[in-house]
């Protein structure tokens, strides 16, 4: 079984921002929902913990009681001149953005972005035992979107908030998707 744990809240993400390269903490509430995640997952052991090297995701991870490895991998999609805008300010310049169709100038493809996610599945089902991957947004829903061999596009369709997680793994020999988008603290 892979869990993915989308970093707690931070400024931006309250605010609808989009953030990737921004090395922002988590907000109290944050902090919360990371300790939140530890215990909805306590019990569980993992034989690997990744996480993305931004402080928003080990700090989320560290609080959720994991020691976990850094995994470039799982940085979130680069949003180049984007970052730190929200969709409704970007589509005041480009009406009808979208970052699955119209990505990003001057940033990341979300076709880079699964060949990222591409490489964290396959070092995870070399695994024996639980894998734990704390990330990003449109990271973790791409990677959710290409565990069931769909293209990165159907990310789209996966939301997943603030210190939520979700759970991968198998009907049979069929990768599935188990759970998505479960909220750590449960007063959302």
């Amino acid at each position: 079984m892979i869990v993915l744990a989308r970093h707690g809240e931070t400024e931006w993400s309250a605010s609808g921002k989009h953030t990737s390269t921004t090395d922002l903490p988590l907000t109290g509430r944050g902090q919360a929902a990371a300790r939140a995640l530890g215990q909805r997952l306590a019990g569980r052991t993992f034989a690997l913990v990744l996480a993305s090297p931004l402080q928003r995701a080990v700090e989320t991870a560290r609080l959720a009681g994991f020691d976990p490895e850094i995994e470039p991998d799982l940085t979130e999609l680069a949003y180049g001149p984007y970052e730190g805008r929200t969709t409704a300010e970007i589509r005041e310049e480009r009406p009808g953005w979208d970052i699955w169709d119209d990505g990003v100038a001057e940033g990341e493809t979300v076709d880079e972005v699964a060949e990222r996610a591409d490489r964290v599945i396959a070092r995870a089902r070399r695994v024996r035992g639980d894998v734990a991957l704390v990330g990003h947004a449109h990271l973790l829903r791409v990677l959710g979107a290409r565990w069931i061999g769909l293209p990165p596009t159907a990310g789209r369709h996966l939301t997943l908030e603030p210190a939520s997680w979700c759970l991968l793994g198998w009907e049979r020999e069929t990768p599935a998707i188990l759970a998505w988008n479960v909220p750590a603290l449960t007063d959302h």
